[in-house]
């Protein structure tokens, strides 16, 4: 790293802070929903002081979390996750405990766990606290995706673990109460780097595209695009006796999945933002801190379906959308079947000026966008249903949203009806929150 200039993914939103900080009672304009009781969880990269890590996705894991209840924004608090890699550990890719743990974060069967895809989940508690590196009562002996999804029906986590080296891909399934139930090797996949995948009410969907294995690559995460290496993508049947179909599809990468669900033709049905070899290519500069690159250059990701069917055994693709955005999320309930709404963080490109969130209509093609202003940008949206909620989109969105200006951050809580309304309540945080990666509502046990 050039000393005399800023590291990209160490300065402006994403400038780590130095310390962790409690604080009770935060100011709250407008109303909080009644309904929501629970925790809003957010992980991110926040190397320490004096820590230069290769790529953004090197740095140690950091937890922001607002616990809200009662209409009340009770407290505010950010944690490492204290692993050996936060104590300067190196990860070498063979101790599945040396994780930064930086990623994301869920709770399920009673637990919450900070992920980081090439490690075990790391144990936190509800004040986010380290208790521990977790590996299923020593049923997961690989890594753990920091994306697994639950099935909203049986509420079982679906998960999987990927390798460079064979085997190269096992999914597993956990109980509701978070017993492994489940665990098999995938057939026909390969060294690719699978950040995220998909499951239907039927099938898991796993993504072998090409982006390969790589030794050379010298940043600390060895893959880059191969030219060579066909695009693939597997539907394997969550029951019976079936294997894994593998579709070929266009080149392309992905790192996250909007949703996926079986049509009324049997078709698989999959979206999410794709890139092509020229912007993956330019977010991989900005991630590894090259000069020139940043976030606000025109090309990204865009918002993309594929469609693969059993019947002709043809995968093919179209555009939906041609705003640069990532980091999608849909109303969990509609998990593996069909969903009409997804929320997006938009990015500057494609003739956008700051960042923005947006609700998209897959049926309509229509977004709604919510500008956040000069010096702001918004995280995640996640949605959290309404108490009373009847239609697919009745709820709120909650991102926290970064000012460089002010110094200080906000958790916005918006109705995700209609982005065009004013919030429906604001919390003001203790300090500025890093742009970070994913976060998740854990609401209290009914």
């Amino acid at each position: 790293m050039n000393a005399d200039r800023p590291v990209p993914y160490l300065s402006g939103h994403f400038e780590p802070v130095p310390d962790e900080v409690t604080a009770h009672g935060l100011t709250v304009t407008g109303t909080l929903p009644a309904e929501l009781n629970g925790r809003y969880f957010r992980n991110g990269h926040n190397p320490k002081p004096g820590v230069t890590p290769s790529h953004w996705f090197r740095g140690a894991g950091m937890l922001h979390g607002v616990r809200l209840a009662g209409g009340r924004a009770e407290w505010y608090r950010n944690r490492w996750v204290r692993t050996p890699y936060l104590e300067g550990v190196p990860f070498t890719g063979t101790e599945l405990e040396v994780s930064a743990a930086g990623t994301s974060i869920i709770s399920h069967g009673g637990r919450y766990l900070a992920l980081q895809e090439a490690n075990l989940p790391w144990e936190v508690t509800a004040e986010l606290d380290t208790v521990g590196v977790y590996d299923f009562g020593g049923k997961l002996t690989s890594s753990m995706t920091a994306h697994p999804k639950v099935d909203p029906v049986t509420g079982e986590l679906h998960f999987y673990s990927y390798s460079p080296f064979p085997p190269y891909l096992n999914y597993y399934v956990a109980s509701a109460a978070g017993e492994i139930i489940r665990s098999e090797v995938v057939p026909g996949a390969g060294p690719s780097l699978m950040h995220d995948f998909a499951i239907t009410a039927e099938h898991a969907v796993f993504f072998d595209f090409p982006l390969v294995f790589d030794p050379a690559e010298r940043s600390g995460i060895p893959y880059r695009w191969s030219d060579t290496y066909p695009a693939r993508i597997g539907v394997l049947p969550r029951t019976g006796p079936g294997g894994v179909t593998w579709f070929e599809v266009e080149p392309a990468a992905l790192l996250h999945v909007t949703n996926a669900y079986a049509d009324a033709q049997g078709r698989v049905i999959v979206e999410g933002p794709r890139y092509d070899r020229s912007a993956w290519e330019t977010s991989w500069k900005w991630w590894v801190g090259a000069p020139g690159f940043g976030v606000s250059l025109d090309g990204g990701s865009t918002l993309h379906r594929w469609i693969l069917d059993p019947a002709t055994g043809r995968g093919t693709d179209e555009p939906l959308d041609d705003l640069v955005t990532e980091f999608p999320s849909i109303n969990d309930e509609h998990t593996g079947t069909l969903n009409r709404y997804s929320y997006a963080l938009v990015l500057p490109g494609s003739g956008q000026e700051g960042y923005s969130t947006m609700k998209f209509d897959t049926v309509t093609g229509e977004r709604q966008l919510l500008g956040h202003g000069e010096h702001r940008m918004p995280g995640e949206a996640v949605f959290v249903p309404a108490a009373d909620g009847t239609a697919e989109d009745d709820g709120y969105l909650l991102t926290i949203v970064s000012d460089l200006k002010a110094n200080a951050s906000q958790l916005l809580v918006l109705d995700a009806t209609d982005l065009r309304k004013d919030p429906v309540a604001t919390v003001e945080l203790p300090r500025r929150v890093p742009a970070g990666i994913h976060g998740h509502w854990l609401p209290d046990a009914r």
